[in-house]
């Protein structure tokens, strides 16, 4: 019974851990937001006719 409570807290500490590396230190690239593009000639206004 020991040794399933100790590998559930691993379990659980890694989760923590892995999670607050990717919101503080590491963004990887799938969890990047998208930004839109607006560049298209005559759609933003900037006057690239």
């Amino acid at each position: 019974m020991v040794l399933l409570q100790e590998i559930l807290v691993f379990i659980t500490f890694s989760i923590a851990l892995g999670y607050l590396t990717t919101k503080f230190i590491w963004k990887p690239a799938f969890l990047k937001k998208k930004k839109e593009k607006t560049k298209a000639c005559g759609v933003s206004g900037c006057g690239c006719n």
